[in-house]
C-alpha cells in the first residue's frame, strides 16, 4: 500500500511516496541536489552532508536531504504541504561550508589525478563550492593502503563517504574494509592490511567520488577526454553485463559497466573490467597454413581455397566457440550443412535440449531473483559462474529470501542450506510435496556443471518436474556467452558433440578453445586468439573478438543484446562472418548475404525473437522427460574464475589473480 504525500519543493508541488527520501523526491523533481556518500544502490550513510537543504516551519538548520523520509516532514499551520527549499541562502552558505571542510585536507593532485575529468569532487567544488579557503594549516596525509593488484589507492584524497566500505560489506560481501579513528585521524582502511578478496572488487573504482580508488592496470595511461567511448555488451560469462568500451586510437583502454536494472544494475565483474589487456597479446593477425608440422603465415586468398579444396566433397562439422557472436553461429551452420555436414555449440557436453527455449534458457528473468522468498541452485557456483548475478542473490537473501544448494559446498558470500552435494539428495528433494510453495516466489537456478554429465539430461528433467511441482521460475545459467545465440540459431546435432565430430574428416573451429580435438581430422580454426585450438588448427583464419565487430549475443535468460565495435581487428584479421562469406564463395555455395544487415534479416527471418533486442522474450513452458538419475556428485563448470576462455588466458592481470587465488587457498594458516 503506497502512503502518497504532498510536498512543495522549490515551489513546485509534487506528490510522491511517503517513504522516500527528500533527496529521491527531488531527483523525481527534476532537481539535482548534490552528493558524495548517498549512493541509489547502497545503505544510507548520511556522512558527507554535502546534500544538506532547508525545510520551512523545521529546525534552523538545514536538514540532510539523504536521509530524511518525506513522511517525517511536518505540514504547514493550516495543514498546507510541507515546504522543501534547495536553493536557498541557507542551503547555498551551507554547501559552500561543507565544500570548503572537505577540501581543507584534499591534495591538489588534479594534474596528476586519474579521476580527473570525471571527478564528483571537481565538479561538484565548481558548481556548489567559492573560490576561496579560510584554511591555512597544512593538509594531514596518509598512508596509501595495498588493496591487490587491481584498486590502486590514494588515501590522502579520501573523503571517508564510505561507498567503498558500504559496498564490499552489503554487495560483494567481503568484510575487509573499514573506517578506524575518529575526527582527524579517521581513516579508512582495509583489515590487518589484508588485500581484498572479491571478484566485483573493481566496481569501488567507479564508486569512488574522488581519485583515492582508482584503476591499477589503467593508471596514467588515458585522460577521460582522449577517449572514444563505444555502448557494448561483455562475454567473458553469460550474464551479458552492458559495458562500455573505451579506446585510444586502436587500443582498448578500459571496460566500465553501463547501468541496466534488467541486467546487471552497475556492477560487473572484475574479469569484465580487467581483461582488457588480452586483447593485445596473442592475437592471431594474419592466416597461417600447417606445412610438415609447421605453421608458416599465408595470404588471404591462399588459406581460404586451401580451406575449401579441404573441404570440399569431404564429411565436416562445424564447432561453434564460447564467444562467438550469434551472426557468425547462423553464418557457420549455413555454410556447414550446405556442404551436408553438422554444428555443434555444445563443446562442454552439456544436455541441453535442442529446439526447447524452456529447457535450454528457463522461464524466469534475471530480475525475478530480486522478488523470490526462495531461490535453489542446482550443481553450480554463481560466484565464479556469474559474480554481478550472485551479487543479485545476495541482495535478495539480505531481503530475506531463503537460499538452498544442492552441489559442491563453496563460498557464495551469503548463508544457505546445503541440501547435499549430489543427484540422491535431488531425487530426494523432487520426492517431497511441494504445495506448500505454491504462491510464494521462488527461482530454480540451474548450472551446467549439472548438465554436462553422462546423465544432464535426467538431471535437467528432475530438476524442471520439481520447479513445475512448486509452481517456481527456472533459469538455466550458462558460462558461455555465445551458446543461447547459436542454440537459437539451431546449431545444434542429435546426439550432441561426440556425434557431430563422429567420422568427420574435416573439422571447421569456430573459436572453441575449451575442447581437445582429437588426431586425425583436418582442423580449420578461426578465431582471434593464438590458443589451445589454433594449436591443433591445420589452417588458422584470424577473425575478430568481440570488442572488434558488432555482433548480437544472447544471454542466460534469453534476452538479445547487441555489442557494437569498439575499434578494429589487428593486421589482416576480419570480422568472423565476412570470413565465413568468402569461404563459402571459394566453395562455389556463396552464402545469400553480402552485408552484415542482410545476414541479420535472414537470421531474424529465421529466428524471429532475435529482433527484440534488449527484451526478454517469454518461453513456453515444456517440462524435459525426467530420465533416471545416476549417482556421483555434482561438479561445478568453472575450476578457474580467471582463465575461462583464450582471451582471459592471454592476460598477464588475469594469470597474476588466478596464481594469486592458488596462493591464498594453498598457505596455511598459523593453528594447522
Amino acid at each position: 500500500m503506497s502512503d502518497l504525500r504532498k510536498i512543495i519543493i522549490d515551489g513546485n508541488e509534487i506528490e510522491v511516496d511517503g517513504a522516500m527520501t527528500l533527496i529521491q523526491a527531488c531527483e523525481q523533481a527534476g532537481i539535482e541536489v548534490p552528493r558524495f556518500c548517498y549512493h541509489e544502490r547502497l545503505s544510507i550513510a548520511g556522512n558527507c552532508r554535502m546534500c544538506l537543504v532547508e525545510v520551512v516551519g523545521g529546525p534552523p538548520k538545514p536538514a540532510a536531504s539523504c536521509a530524511m523520509q518525506v513522511r517525517d516532514l511536518r505540514p504547514g499551520p493550516e495543514g498546507q504541504p510541507p515546504v522543501v527549499k534547495t536553493n536557498s541562502p541557507m542551503v547555498k552558505k551551507a554547501r559552500e561550508g561543507v565544500m570548503e571542510f572537505l577540501l581543507i585536507n584534499h591534495p591538489l593532485d588534479c594534474p596528476i589525478c586519474d579521476q580527473g575529468g570525471e571527478c564528483d569532487l571537481q565538479d561538484q567544488a565548481m558548481a556548489y563550492g567559492v573560490d576561496f579557503s579560510r584554511f591555512r594549516e597544512p593538509k594531514r596525509a596518509v598512508e596509501d593502503l595495498d588493496l591487490g593488484p587491481l584498486v590502486e589507492t590514494h588515501m590522502t584524497r579520501c573523503i571517508s563517504c564510505t561507498r567503498c566500505v558500504r559496498f564490499t560489506t552489503e554487495v560483494a560481501g567481503i568484510t575487509q574494509m573499514g573506517q578506524t579513528g575518529r575526527g582527524e585521524d579517521a581513516e579508512i582502511t582495509s583489515y590487518l592490511g589484508e588485500t581484498l578478496n572479491s571478484n566485483m572488487q573493481g566496481n569501488i573504482i567507479d564508486l569512488c567520488p574522488v581519485g583515492a580508488l582508482v584503476s591499477k592496470p589503467y593508471a596514467f595511461t588515458a585522460r577521460p577526454w582522449e577517449l572514444t567511448k563505444t555502448e557494448s555488451i561483455d562475454v567473458m560469462d553469460a550474464l551479458g553485463s552492458n559495458i562500455r568500451v573505451d579506446t585510444k586510437g586502436r587500443e582498448v583502454m578500459r571496460f566500465l559497466p553501463r547501468n541496466h536494472d534488467g541486467v546487471n544494475e552497475e556492477w560487473i565483474s572484475d574479469k569484465t573490467r580487467f581483461v582488457w589487456d588480452g586483447l593485445r597479446r596473442q592475437r592471431l593477425d594474419r592466416p597461417y597454413i600447417r606445412e610438415n608440422g609447421k605453421l608458416r603465415p599465408a595470404s588471404w586468398g591462399e588459406a581460404l581455397s586451401k580451406a575449401a579444396e579441404a573441404m570440399k566433397g569431404k564429411k565436416v562439422a562445424g564447432l561453434v566457440g564460447d564467444l562467438a557472436p550469434t551472426e557468425a553461429a547462423y553464418a557457420l551452420k549455413q555454410l556447414i550443412e550446405g556442404q551436408g555436414g553438422s554444428v555443434e555449440c555444445r563443446t562442454d557436453g552439456a544436455k541441453l535440449p535442442a529446439g526447447n527455449r524452456s529447457g535450454y534458457v528457463g522461464n524466469a528473468a534475471i530480475e525475478d531473483i530480486d522478488t523470490a522468498k526462495m531461490i535453489l541452485l542446482i550443481g553450480t557456483n554463481p560466484r565464479d559462474e556469474a559474480p554481478v548475478l550472485n551479487a543479485r542473490i545476495r541482495k535478495a537473501w539480505a531481503a530475506g529470501a531463503k537460499v538452498a544448494l544442492i552441489g559442491e559446498p563453496v563460498d557464495l558470500t551469503y548463508d544457505y542450506i546445503h541440501l547435499g552435494t549430489g543427484r540422491d539428495a535431488l531425487a530426494k528433494l523432487t520426492e517431497m510435496d511441494h504445495s506448500d510453495k505454491h504462491g510464494v516466489p521462488g527461482v530454480m537456478i540451474i548450472g551446467q556443471g549439472a548438465l554436462r554429465e553422462a546423465d544432464g539430461a535426467a538431471v535437467l528433467g528432475t530438476a524442471m518436474k520439481t520447479a513445475e511441482a512448486g509452481q517456481s521460475k527456472f533459469l538455466v545459467l550458462h558460462t558461455a556467452a555465445g551458446r543461447v545465440g547459436a542454440m537459437d540459431a539451431g546449431c545444434t546435432t542429435e546426439g550432441g558433440m561426440e556425434k557431430a565430430i563422429d567420422g568427420a574428416e574435416v573439422i571447421y573451429n569456430l573459436g572453441a578453445d575449451e575442447v581437445e580435438i582429437a588426431a586425425g581430422p583436418f582442423v580449420i580454426y578461426q578465431g582471434s586468439h593464438g590458443d589451445r585450438g589454433a594449436h591443433r588448427a591445420d589452417i588458422i583464419l584470424p577473425g575478430a573478438a568481440y570488442t572488434e565487430e558488432q555482433g548480437l549475443f544472447v544471454n542466460t535468460e534469453g534476452r538479445p543484446q547487441l555489442a557494437l565495435r569498439a575499434g578494429f581487428a589487428p593486421g589482416e584479421a576480419k570480422e568472423n562472418w565476412a570470413i565465413l562469406r568468402a569461404l563459402s564463395a571459394e566453395l562455389g555455395a556463396t552464402l545469400p548475404f553480402d552485408s552484415l544487415a542482410q545476414l541479420r534479416q535472414a537470421l531474424v527471418k529465421d529466428v524471429p525473437h532475435l529482433a527484440m533486442i534488449d527484451q526478454v522474450p517469454e518461453n513456453e513452458w515444456q517440462a524435459e522427460a525426467a530420465g533416471k538419475l545416476g549417482n556421483a556428485d555434482f561438479r561445478n563448470a568453472i575450476q578457474d574464475f580467471y582463465l575461462t576462455n583464450p582471451i582471459a588466458r592471454a592476460s598477464t592481470l588475469m594469470a597474476e589473480l588466478s596464481a594469486g587465488v592458488k596462493a591464498r587457498k594453498d598457505t596455511k594458516i598459523a593453528a594447522e
